[in-house]
């Protein structure tokens, strides 16, 4: 088989890792490492991605924002003072602003006043230093997307397997409207290399008119797909709000918004207790409506985000230290959501999606 024929035969869909002896599993299900291996490792860094791909992950996950000299790298925000050391470099220290993002304010280090080869003498930090630790600060340097498609180019070919591409477009108003658009950009990339041009790619953002946009210039016979992320109930997309409009992500939800989005995405993103909420004892509820409602509409369900770490498990699964991991737990919670019948789900140990996909011990 030539070096591509594995990837051709993967088709629009990646192929789960499967394990012998497996129990209950859904081997339709997609596991999205969620920024890498973030549970493990500094997030949006080649190290994580590359435990992500190791632990089995289907796709890898890179959170995109914009540089000044207009290259998209990884990073969950455009603010970076949390994520790397930036505040450690005297050079940068006039570089701390604050800025106005989406409605919200905000004080730090934004990339887009940045270089790429000024981001590169940054390293990266722990977001989550009191749960997950320091260990690792300080070891890896923010990344590219040219440098993460590169990545996994060489990563899919060791593992010989289909691995996706999940990017996030990050604040895609907000750059357009400073100059630096990202759709076109990510798209160029995408179409540029031989493997994401025909490997399992699914583009989201949590705004509307550039999904859309990037519909129009796909199609729908394409090996990208899209999908529209839902926040809070009350809230709106940043696009409809710079639009002057009222469609709220609740409205988004219903099986009318449900349908209106299968005209443009191939899936939808959930917070997690949009598909089962908690009930008042901290356990897990009945599910909602929202999966038969988006599969009736023609839509996969993807839920975001499962957290091995009590701080963010459901009250009545946690057990030892407040911060302690807690794998038992997320692998049983995990099994809830896929009972309820979604179609993937981002994971920041992906190890452990692993196993409550494929049913294993």
């Amino acid at each position: 088989m030539s070096r591509w024929g594995w990837l051709m035969m993967a088709g629009m869909a990646c192929c789960p890792v499967m394990h012998a002896n497996a129990a209950q599993s859904y081997p339709h299900v997609s596991v999205y490492a969620h920024r890498g291996a973030s549970a493990l490792l500094p997030e949006h860094t080649l190290a994580a991605y590359a435990q992500a791909i190791s632990d089995g992950a289907d796709y890898i996950e890179p959170d995109l924002v914009m540089t000044k000299d207009g290259v998209l790298v990884a990073r969950h925000e455009n603010e970076i003072g949390s994520t790397t050391d930036v505040a450690a470099h005297p050079e940068f220290a006039e570089r701390r602003t604050i800025k106005v993002i989406d409605g919200k304010k905000i004080d730090g280090w934004f990339t887009e006043d940045f270089t790429l080869a000024e981001l590169k003498t940054l390293y990266a930090r722990e977001r989550l230093p009191q749960v997950r630790g320091t260990a690792f600060d300080g070891q890896f340097r923010i990344a590219s997307l040219d440098e993460i498609i590169n990545f996994l180019v060489q990563q899919a070919g060791r593992a010989n397997r289909g691995i996706g591409l999940v990017p996030e477009i990050k604040h895609g108003s907000y750059f357009r409207g400073i100059g630096l658009p990202m759709e076109d950009k990510l798209l160029a990339a995408l179409q540029g290399n031989a493997y994401t041009k025909v490997a399992p790619v699914m583009v989201q953002s949590f705004e509307t008119a550039n999904l859309r946009a990037l519909r129009a210039k796909l199609g729908r016979d394409s090996n990208i797909r899209l999908l529209q992320l839902l926040d809070a109930a009350g809230d709106m997309p940043a696009d409809v709000v710079l639009a002057g409009g009222t469609l709220t992500y609740a409205q988004m939800a219903t099986p009318a918004g449900l349908k209106e989005i299968a005209g443009y995405a191939d899936a939808i993103g959930l917070e997690r207790r949009m598909v089962i909420p908690w009930n008042a004892q901290g356990g897990l509820a009945a599910p909602t409506a929202l999966v038969g409602d988006a599969h009736a509409a023609g839509l996969q369900v993807v839920v975001y985000t499962f957290r091995p770490e009590n701080p963010f498990l459901p009250p009545a699964l946690r057990q030892g230290a407040e911060n302690a991991r807690n794998p038992e737990a997320s692998v049983a919670e995990m099994r809830e959501y896929l009972k309820a019948g979604i179609d993937a789900l981002f994971t920041d140990d992906p190890a452990l999606g692993r196993r409550a996909v494929d049913g294993t011990p």
